[in-house]
């Protein structure tokens, strides 16, 4: 588990007083306006005050300490910030993706170990796990209460109730 997350990736600039247009790489820009710094480097490194953050469409608007012209903004494009996860609080029952990658996905009832949660893709309501078994093949796993029944990622351990056959055939990337 990572102690820093991407944030944003600064894509252009907006205007001529610093602010900067970037891509979201978190919740968005509530989320990051929790934060009240974010970092140049994965590692905590270059660490930078968060001035300000609106969303502008689907993209961020930011403004950084130290950048107050255009072209600071601009030497800034291309770069991703992080945030450290120990600056914002998740509400009870919402979790980092990074700190569910990697965890074991186990059986509530028999103990089954299924495999490793590998992949959260988010294409509608619900979340949908990835967990890849133990001989590579992987099975989609709606991440909602009915089969999720406990996530503790100290532990690396999901528990789950599965239906019958969602984890008797693995899907191949190379099926047509």
């Amino acid at each position: 588990m990572q102690n820093y997350l991407p944030a944003c990736k600064i894509v252009t600039t907006h205007g001529v007083r610093g602010e900067m247009k970037a891509l979201p790489l978190c919740d968005g820009p509530a989320f990051l306006g929790r934060c009240k710094r974010l970092f140049a480097a994965p590692d905590g490194s270059g660490e930078v005050r968060l001035l300000g953050v609106r969303a502008q469409g689907n993209m961020l608007l930011i403004k950084l300490e130290g950048v107050a012209d255009m072209d600071a903004a601009r030497a800034r494009v291309g770069r991703t910030y992080y945030f450290a996860k120990a600056d914002v609080r998740l509400p009870k029952g919402r979790y980092f993706i990074d700190d569910l990658l990697g965890c074991r996905v186990v059986d509530a009832v028999t103990g089954r170990d299924y495999g490793t949660l590998t992949a959260i893709d988010h294409p509608a309501a619900q979340d949908i796990y990835t967990v890849t078994d133990a001989q590579g093949g992987t099975h989609m796993l709606p991440a909602v209460p009915e089969f999720v029944r406990d996530i503790d990622p100290d532990a690396r351990t999901i528990t789950i109730t599965p239906i019958d056959g969602m984890f008797t055939e693995a899907v191949n990337g190379d099926q047509e």
